[in-house]
């Protein structure tokens, strides 16, 4: 167990507890940091606070760190499809139907499951249940994500994700005829106000940002990439839906009746691009479409 003493100087007055705490740990994520805070091990002059405690001049923080949990998440002999690993990076083309990482009530079968039958060097940033995850794509969701096999590996892509300079790309199946050939959709997103499980647009949310361009169309349906400029929990799903075109199989934000018998919504992580947290090349990746996917569009071309 590990104890820090800090002390707040006019530069980081009316800072949150857990940013400042971030900034003087420079090897641990703010989420990992918020979980440290929300546990109840950062005390604020004698008082424990919250992440979103506002820090005053001279105020005394001595925050604890606990030793690291043992990782009860039991390594499985499940296949991955791996495009590209080294020392630092691992990138993965995750099929359709697998969740990225253990949760409550679901502690087998996962992503992470695979990876640590796979190799056993991955971050510990993300904790224990999250072993080496930088990005997560739902469980509907396929292709390409990158893990990260130590911490330097996963600060420098939580980074690039952070700041919008990594290339994620999707292909989507969209319900309807989208009549622009491109557009982008800039609306705000947060947990949905009356359905925790939902995400939605709302005003107080966070910025969200997707840009559209039209592939092919079809009789009522229209294939499109998506460019993410942001990456928030479902923001493909949710932005084509606000706009009136909502994925293809997607019972949560589309139709509750669907033509088409599909596991999930019909989207792919087709391009993934970073820098390579060591040698500082742009690195980027393609994933062919699944072929639940490819059947749909073959037969949506000849009816």
């Amino acid at each position: 167990m590990e104890s820090f003493d800090f002390k707040v100087d006019e530069s980081s007055v009316g800072t949150r507890l857990d940013v400042f705490i971030a900034k003087e740990l420079e090897d641990k994520s703010r989420s990992y940091i918020q979980g440290i805070i929300e546990g109840g091990n950062a005390i604020v002059n004698g008082k424990c606070r919250k992440s979103n405690f506002k820090l005053k001049l001279d105020d005394a923080i001595n925050l604890t760190v606990p030793e690291p949990v043992e990782l009860n998440v039991k390594a499985e002999d499940i296949p991955l499809d791996i495009i590209y690993e080294d020392s630092d990076v691992i990138v993965i083309n995750k099929p359709q139907d697998m969740v990225v990482h253990p949760a409550p009530g679901n502690y087998s079968g996962t992503l992470v499951n695979a990876l640590l039958n796979h190799c056993t060097d991955l971050s510990g940033i993300n904790g224990v249940l999250r072993p080496g995850i930088v990005h997560r794509i739902d469980k509907d969701t396929s292709g390409a994500l990158v893990v990260a096999k130590n911490d330097n590996a996963h600060n420098s892509l939580a980074a690039q994700l952070k700041d919008h300079s990594m290339t994620r790309s999707y292909v989507a199946l969209v319900e309807g005829i989208i009549k622009d050939n491109e557009g982008t959709i800039d609306e705000p997103m947060g947990r949905h106000p009356k359905d925790r499980i939902k995400m939605a647009i709302v005003e107080s949310g966070k910025k969200a940002v997707t840009h559209f361009k039209v592939l092919e169309r079809f009789e009522s349906n229209t294939l499109v990439e998506c460019n993410l400029e942001t990456g928030r929990t479902h923001q493909i799903r949710v932005h084509m839906a606000k706009i009136g075109h909502p994925l293809v199989g997607d019972l949560i934000y589309g139709f509750k009746k669907q033509r088409f018998n599909l596991k999930g919504q019909a989207l792919h992580a087709k391009k993934l691009g970073f820098i390579h947290p060591s040698t500082n090349d742009y690195m980027e990746f393609t994933t062919p479409l699944p072929n639940y996917l490819e059947k749909l569009i073959v037969k949506l071309k000849n009816s």
